[in-house]
């Protein structure tokens, strides 16, 4: 701690949003931070793509954009435009031009879901050129070497049109995410919720055994997300089978017959 100015130091790491690794994601994204390598990050639904995210841009002290990417999202709202301000028409710049100029991480998350121009846009980026050309306003913006892509998926729900053409996918080094092993997973429960981690063990089982569901009766399993959010209601007074009902069956379909049968499977896993 440095006393001469007056002023605590603080340790990047110890102030990033808790993040518990399940391998070596964290050093590789490091590692591609230092050499300026694109990154992209395959996973299911709430399994802690975001979160690793905003952890890694807390640990290396860098400013993150954000960007939820959906069915209308296009170049320009990523790029920018010019927008009435006053009578005056007036440059406004998006996202990913604020990250490139401030030499800040960007994270497209859920980036298939986007319209075709945005990966367009960010091809100049993924390769060693590293540019942004903007040409409604004639500028071509350099990254600076602390600016970072990262984008991610979720193959789950990949189709036919609805997917990373090879020639984007080739632009950036992946790492795939899933769950993690119940063990971390209790305790990643205990952590966020507040919750005993003997009290969270259970429910990571429920989760478990939904899970082995996808692909039949379900889309997708019950995430960490959705186990923190049961935990959360039981640490604060709600029963814990009306907390699995609202927190890990409900969510996860609409189909009276599913449901009940989600039901008896967690009954089984409870024991």
């Amino acid at each position: 701690m440095s006393q001469a100015s007056g002023a605590l130091a603080i340790d990047p790491e110890a102030a990033a949003p808790y993040y518990a690794p399940s391998g070596a994601e964290c050093e590789l994204f490091e590692h591609a931070y230092r050499n300026q390598l694109p990154m992209l990050l395959k996973g299911p639904t709430g399994c802690g793509k975001t979160r690793f995210v905003a952890h890694m841009a807390a640990r290396l002290g860098r400013p993150l954009y954000t960007v939820a990417c959906h069915d209308d999202l296009t170049a320009a709202d990523l790029t920018g435009r010019y927008l009435l301000k006053g009578g005056d028409t007036v440059w406004t710049d998006g996202p990913l031009t604020r990250a490139v100029r401030e030499g800040a991480i960007l994270y497209l998350d859920e980036v298939v879901e986007a319209r075709k121009d945005v990966t367009v846009v960010l091809h100049p980026l993924t390769d060693d050129r590293r540019i942004l050309p903007l040409e409604r306003t004639g500028e071509t913006l350099e990254a600076p070497d602390s600016f970072m892509l990262v984008v991610s998926y979720n193959p789950g729900y990949q189709n036919v049109l609805k997917s990373l053409k090879p020639s984007t996918r080739q632009r950036f080094i992946a790492v795939e995410f899933d769950y993690p092993e119940p063990e971390v997973e209790a305790g990643i429960v205990a952590r966020e919720s507040g919750l005993a981690p003997d009290r969270c063990t259970p429910l990571v089982r429920v989760a478990g055994a939904l899970r082995e569901l996808r692909g039949q009766d379900l889309e997708e399993g019950a995430s960490t997300r959705l186990l923190v959010y049961c935990a959360t209601l039981i640490r604060d007074g709600v029963k814990p089978a009306t907390a699995i009902r609202a927190a890990l069956i409900e969510p996860l379909t609409d189909d009276p017959d599913v449901r009940e049968g989600l039901i008896r499977v967690a009954d089984i896993a409870l024991g």
